[in-house]
């Protein structure tokens, strides 16, 4: 299962913006300092320290933060050597490894909390109020942006344990938001998007399944996108658009040139997303329990294949 990457190339001129932002940014916060905040820690401990918070395991931790299990080993070790963690194994799983703030090193978040907030003070006041407003709505953006860069979209078997966990929060979410209620014997069996019958993505941000979509064989030449979802906490930075653009991929290799889509009248947002993205409302082409408004949207042709016979 690989990450279904954008066909789109990036400019030099977006890397080289990219970079010189990262350059700056690291500088002016003193992330190169080996005395980050003016502590006797370089930032890596540093944010360590905070991530802990009220106890968490290394391998949720290496996860989060994206960091080699040996570095990680490292600086956890360091930090009990000063006495501000404790390293525990629990007893149902002694392969586990928990690690938790001892009382000097909440005391030490707290301080780095003070000066981090005194340092973001300092570059903020002198600043006109229009112009704080101004970057706090530009970091807002650069944050939710950085987000969605950092999820991936994997096509994955209908089948695998990811792919149907994401149909069951789906289906808790409608269940949820539906007057009616939402009968799970309406989500797509696994056969019908997998292979050449149909396509499943998940998407994924920092290793956990955040959101999916599901593309079916309607009917000989037609696709049906069905379950495009996204957990609450990943809402309103794009991914949906993200996950629909993957479909729509999908449908063209599989030599769809048409794709359809229900949607219910409660889904506003979706159904102004499929508009916004082309879409355009049809009459009901399958009488379907949950669908209020019916949608179509004509792709363009399939790409040439040369395995075919009279390919070029």
């Amino acid at each position: 299962m690989k990450p279904v990457r954008s066909t789109e190339p990036v400019s030099p001129a977006e890397v080289a913006a990219f970079r010189h932002f990262n350059r700056y940014f690291t500088r002016r916060i003193g992330a190169l300092d080996d005395h980050y905040l003016g502590q006797d820690r370089p930032l890596g401990e540093a944010r360590l320290l905070f991530e802990i918070g009220d106890g968490a395991s290394l391998r949720e931790l290496r996860g989060r933060l994206a960091l080699d299990a040996g570095y990680l080993s490292r600086m956890a070790k360091s930090l009990e050597a000063q006495g501000l963690v404790r390293l525990t194994a629990p007893a149902h799983d002694t392969r586990l490894r928990l690690i938790e703030l001892t009382p000097a090193g909440r005391a030490e978040v707290r301080e780095q909390n003070r000066r981090a907030d005194t340092l973001a003070a300092g570059l903020l006041t002198s600043l006109t109020a229009p112009q704080r407003t101004e970057l706090a709505g530009a970091l807002a953006t650069t944050q939710r942006l950085l987000r969605l860069a950092g999820i991936t979209i994997t096509l994955v078997d209908g089948a695998t344990e990811d792919a149907r966990a994401c149909l069951d929060a789906y289906a808790a979410d409608l269940d949820a938001r539906f007057p009616e209620g939402f009968d799970r014997t309406d989500l797509v069996r696994p056969q019908e998007v997998t292979g050449d019958a149909g396509a499943f993505f998940v998407a994924y941000e920092e290793g956990r399944p955040t959101g999916c979509g599901a593309l079916r064989t309607l009917e000989p030449g037609t696709g049906e996108i069905r379950h495009v979802w996204v957990h609450p906490d990943a809402r309103r930075l794009g991914l949906a658009r993200r996950i629909l653009t993957e479909l729509e991929r999908a449908a063209v290799e599989h030599d769809f040139t048409v794709v359809r889509l229900d949607t219910h009248a409660v889904l506003t947002e979706a159904q102004a997303m499929y508009r916004a993205s082309g879409y355009a409302e049809i009459p009901a082409y399958v009488d379907h329990v949950y669908a209020d408004h019916w949608f179509e949207k004509r792709l363009g042709p399939p790409p040439l294949r040369h395995d075919r016979p009279g390919g070029s």
